[in-house]
């Protein structure tokens, strides 16, 4: 499921979003996002995390939700942050960028019972 993010003001389109890695049978999701980087900072992705989280726990019947970022990241891990996710723990050496370099990739959740 993507979701595509329009200025209110003007209709520009500033982002992307949604729900990827699902699990219907767990009950798992996953949710990716990016934003124009003139447009971080306003707490536009944070308020799309908090309404898709919304979305996928009232509708979805979410039992997990996570939020996977590079641990360099640290604007994404401030949006997980912010919305209210739990940093559960860090894959290190998890994948190479594009340089090659091996990164360590930060893992966020809300769990049932835990935060909803």
């Amino acid at each position: 499921m993507v979701l595509h993010l329009f200025d209110k003001n003007g209709g520009a389109f500033v982002g992307s979003s949604g729900l990827h890695r699902i699990d219907w049978e767990a009950r798992r999701f996953e949710i990716g996002y990016w934003i124009r980087s003139s447009r971080s900072g306003n707490g536009l992705m944070t308020e799309a995390v908090n309404g898709i989280t919304a979305f996928a726990i009232r509708y979805l019947e979410a039992n997990r939700i996570e939020i996977r970022c590079d641990s360099r990241n640290s604007r994404s891990a401030s949006v997980a942050k912010r919305a209210g996710f739990t940093l559960e723990g860090v894959h290190r050496n998890w994948q190479r960028d594009v340089d090659g370099a091996l990164t360590h990739t930060m893992v966020f959740a809300k769990v049932r019972g835990d935060e909803f």
